[in-house]
């Protein structure tokens, strides 16, 4: 990985959906037109934010010299699901994007683990070594912990309003991922390789 200020990943990272949460309480009330055609704020903010996260993802790929396969499911669904919201003019699409993210997460997990192949370990080894019952526990739990994101994003946007939908999607979504984390704290110490040995 390239060497870069620490503060470049997180900003490209995180800018374009603050982006999105901003352009949506701006225009949330109001219909812009653009190119002749008329968009509520929603659309509008999805509009911007596709074209916005792709040239953020191709910034991130320059300075770090790499994106994690998560970085780029991700990017391919936005354009997709926020390409076809815009086009059909239809907000519905965009706000399901998140639900078939997490659930393909959740396969793949899945499928990881029928195979006896850890891949989360594969990705994350680096950042948090652990032993391969940290890691098989890890998986079950991430795994189990998609599934309720994409239960939880249905019935956001099914049932309740759309500004609500976007504070979920915003706020909402990183928070309980970072409630998960500190949960599983015990996990990672219990768990923790030691560096210095290498030994689990």
């Amino acid at each position: 990985m390239k060497e870069t200020k620490p503060w470049i990943k997180p900003a490209l990272e995180l800018g374009p959906v603050l982006l999105f949460f901003a352009v949506f309480m701006l225009f949330r009330d109001r219909e812009v037109v653009v190119f002749g055609q008329s968009y509520g704020g929603f659309i509008f903010a999805t509009l911007i934010f596709v074209p916005v996260l792709a040239l953020s993802t191709f910034l991130l790929w320059r300075v770090t010299g790499k994106l994690s396969p998560m970085q780029i499911a991700t990017l391919v669904l936005v354009i997709l699901f926020g390409g076809l919201s815009v086009w059909l003019n239809d907000p519905r699409f965009f706000k399901m994007k998140p639900t078939l993210i997490y659930l393909i997460f959740a396969a793949i997990l899945a499928v990881s683990l029928l195979a006896r192949r850890n891949w989360l370990q594969l990705v994350l080894s680096e950042a948090l070594p652990m032993d391969a019952e940290g890691w098989h526990k890890l998986t079950w739990r991430m795994m189990l912990a998609f599934v309720g994101l994409a239960v939880a994003n249905e019935i956001v946007w099914r049932t309740m309003s759309e500004t609500t939908w976007v504070y979920f999607k915003t706020f909402g979504l990183p928070l309980i991922l970072m409630a998960f984390l500190m949960a599983n704290a015990g996990l990672f110490r219990d768990h923790a390789l030691d560096k210095d040995s290498g030994k689990e």
